[in-house]
């Protein structure tokens, strides 16, 4: 089941032998994947999340410290966990947020508790330093109107279902480009929040985002005869395509 949710949330390069973290040669992930978990958490078990930010723990009279030492250092970090083995080194998984604008950081392998903790603090500081997070399109905005096939009405409105924020180096906004890939022909009826696409956005053709492209409206089908004539349509758009 663990490995099944991982795919889920595109940890493509983790695999998970037990619960509990120990070394096993089938056990293994990386800083990248580990990242989309720490963000899977934090946006959909906001709750919980607070948890991580919590300095001391108490159970059966034993109190325990949070080994995340930055939560006692940088005002600004408020989790996320911390692990050890020999073979793994001292790992720190943390999320701070500045001027409402979230980090997340994944340090392996560190020397010592000390060494994860200040590793951890430099990364932080630098993505704050010299990134930004902007946003590109509201929830409900229109990205493209596009043609479709056998319904009463000729053209679809497609926009995207949430925000879709980016967080980039500093100043490079303007260099963004977006494009909306619709594959195949659309044809009714099309319910409104049926996904029919996917927009990209890309800086200097690196992906920075990718999220589906839905219909924003209700396309009902069309009568007998609209219906026969874009059959006919297709057919011959089919045979000279």
């Amino acid at each position: 089941i663990m490995n099944q949710h991982a795919q889920l949330l595109g940890m493509k390069d983790s695999h998970f032998a037990n619960a509990t973290g120990l070394p096993h040669e089938d056990h293994y992930t990386t800083a990248y994947d580990l990242a989309l978990l720490a963000r899977a958490i934090i946006t959909r078990f906001p709750e919980q999340y607070k948890i991580y930010s919590e300095k001391y723990f108490t159970y059966n009279n034993i109190r325990q410290p949070n080994r995340n030492l930055l939560l006692w250092r940088d005002k600004s970090v408020d989790g996320l966990k911390t692990g050890h083995t020999a073979e793994a080194g001292y790992c720190l998984v943390a999320s701070a947020v500045r001027d409402n604008m979230r980090l997340i950081s994944v340090v392996m392998g560190a020397r010592s508790e000390e060494a994860r903790a200040q590793e951890t603090q430099k990364l932080l500081n630098y993505g704050f330093r010299f990134y930004e997070t902007s946003p590109l399109y509201r929830a409900g905005q229109k990205v493209l109107e596009t043609e479709v096939w056998k319904g009463k009405s000729d053209t679809l409105a497609l926009g995207v279902a949430n925000d879709v924020v980016v967080t980039l180096p500093k100043g490079r906004k303007d260099d963004l480009k977006a494009r909306v890939d619709v594959p195949g022909l659309i044809e009714a009826p099309v319910q409104a929040g049926q996904e029919l696409g996917e927009l990209v956005v890309r800086l200097d053709d690196q992906p920075v985002a990718k999220v589906p492209v839905v219909a924003l409206e209700d396309v009902e089908e069309a009568g007998f005869f609209k219906r026969l004539w874009h059959t006919i349509l297709l057919f011959f758009k089919g045979l000279f395509a």
